[in-house]
């Protein structure tokens, strides 16, 4: 007795990419100091809270990147939530600039990873697992420490930047959920990126 297997049809890459690109995310740039001491810094948009106990995080790292060696090996790195007036740090980051840390402010603050001076958020984390996976690197971090603000953030969806106006300012407090599931819905408006589709995390 014999069976037939169906192949799965080819998945158009491009195609594919559109439509995680439909995704609405926050932007990041990811930080870590290599081998020598010098600070290289990537943008990337795959980001997210993994757990609270212990307190993880993770970030994916393409693997022709030019500082993939870098988080490779290093055991520390940072993770900087952009805010919305910093779509010109995402271009920088997202670029092979060799001047990406003269322009840009960093300091040192747990681990010895840089650390954006200006940022919405950042988390100062140690290499807590690492896992290939395809063509990027899952980075999974512990977080040593971090720091919030009340920015707006940098959002990115379609391939653009998306500002995100938090309605709550507006609108006053939420109504009570006793569920405790209700969540605010950000409003967004499209504004072009300066290269489209998702980062290629060059750096």
């Amino acid at each position: 007795m014999s069976f037939s297997v169906n192949e799965p049809s080819p998945i158009n890459q491009r195609d594919l990419r559109n439509a995680f690109g439909t995704f609405l995310t926050g932007v990041t740039v990811v930080t870590v100091l290599d081998e020598d001491g010098n600070p290289r810094g990537i943008t990337a948009n795959s980001f997210t809270s993994v757990s609270l106990d212990p307190p993880l995080l993770l970030v994916c790292i393409g693997s022709r990147s030019f500082s993939f060696p870098a988080f490779c090996s290093a055991p520390a790195f940072a993770v900087n939530l952009l805010h919305e007036g910093q779509a010109d740090i995402s271009a920088l980051f997202a670029s092979r600039s060799p001047d990406k840390f003269q322009s840009t402010a960093v300091e040192a603050k747990h681990t010895g990873a840089p650390v954006l001076s200006d940022c919405l958020t950042w988390f100062d984390c140690t290499v807590h697992d690492r896992v290939m996976a395809g063509d990027h690197l899952v980075l999974i971090g512990r977080v040593q420490a971090f720091a919030t603000s009340p920015a707006v953030p940098l959002g990115f969806c379609r391939g653009r930047y998306a500002a995100v106006r938090d309605p709550a300012a507006a609108a006053g407090p939420a109504p009570y959920d006793p569920t405790g599931d209700g969540e605010r819905l950000a409003m967004i408006d499209g504004r072009a990126s300066p290269r489209p589709g998702a980062f290629a995390e060059n750096g």
